[in-house]
């Protein structure tokens, strides 16, 4: 069996580079959460339910979860708009805006935060505007949100863009000659092509938002029960050198975004092997 598998191989070095993906997952991933598992299992069952169910942390959840999922469903579909934009059309500052996209990459989430803050902040330059209005942004869950898209939506462009490039344009000519509207082509033809991407881009997106901090800390305001997110509490935990609740927290946050992304990734991958069978 063993003799078989590796005929089949075409990379040579099978074993080697193997073994040299198992170790480095093992040394960077696994180990560190495992040693995190460990020291919560050293915590007693009535201590541990009776962190994770204050108030203070449940909020915090909310708040963390709610406004990742925002963010990261507003660019699944913002980001497959500008993929769009960028693969499908020629303009004049094409590879400006291209370049613009991965600015959140290269940005320090420190300055992003100051940024969106001073933006948007009661004198702020558009905050002053909007504020008068009854739309209020900084210190706001709305603000947190608007944080995490702008540091999410790279992540759903640059995994669109790619798939988007190899689709062949002979698909959807062949739609359109047979009579359909555009509308249908998009929906029929293009978008399931396109839709294990969506997943991947929003996947990326929800996990990168659940651990941000730099660019939130500051436009959120960190009130507790109100703006305060999950990483902050961590945080604030450890500076109090309440180090059993911040282990408490730490690993009900690695289980609950772990389910997460393993249903979005089953998602995902059923969406590609239905893609595949047709």
């Amino acid at each position: 069996m063993l003799s078989k598998f590796k005929h089949k191989s075409i990379i040579p070095g099978f074993g080697l580079s193997m073994g040299f993906t198992v170790f480095y997952l093992c040394l960077i991933v696994l180990i560190p959460l495992t040693a995190l598992f460990l020291k919560a299992m050293t915590i007693s069952w009535a201590q541990f339910l009776n962190i994770i169910t204050d108030a203070r942390v449940i909020a915090a959840f909310r708040i963390s979860f709610g406004t990742a999922f925002a963010a990261a469903f507003f660019n699944s579909f913002a980001g497959l708009l500008i993929a769009w934009v960028l693969v499908r059309y020629k303009f004049p500052g094409k590879r400006i805006i291209d370049g613009i996209v991965d600015l959140p990459f290269a940005l320090p989430t420190a300055v992003a935060g100051l940024s969106l803050t001073a933006i948007y902040s009661q004198n702020g330059l558009i905050g002053k505007i909007i504020e008068p209005l009854g739309i209020k942004v900084a210190f706001t869950s709305l603000g947190i949100t608007l944080a995490l898209i702008f540091i999410g939506l790279p992540f759903v462009v640059r995994t669109i863009q790619p798939v988007l490039q190899q689709l062949s344009k002979s698909i959807e000519e062949a739609a359109a000659s047979l009579g359909a509207y555009r509308w249908d082509i998009f929906r029929k033809v293009i978008f399931p092509e396109l839709f294990p991407a969506v997943l991947t881009g929003f996947a990326l997106a929800f996990s990168r938002g659940l651990g941000e901090y730099g660019s939130v800390v500051f436009i959120a305001g960190n009130m507790p029960m109100k703006t305060e997110i999950v990483p902050l509490l961590i945080m604030t935990k450890l500076e109090q050198f309440d180090y059993v609740g911040a282990i408490a927290i730490s690993t009900i946050m690695l289980v609950i975004s772990f389910i997460f992304l393993l249903i979005i990734n089953y998602l995902q991958w059923q969406s590609a092997k239905k893609i595949n069978r047709n």
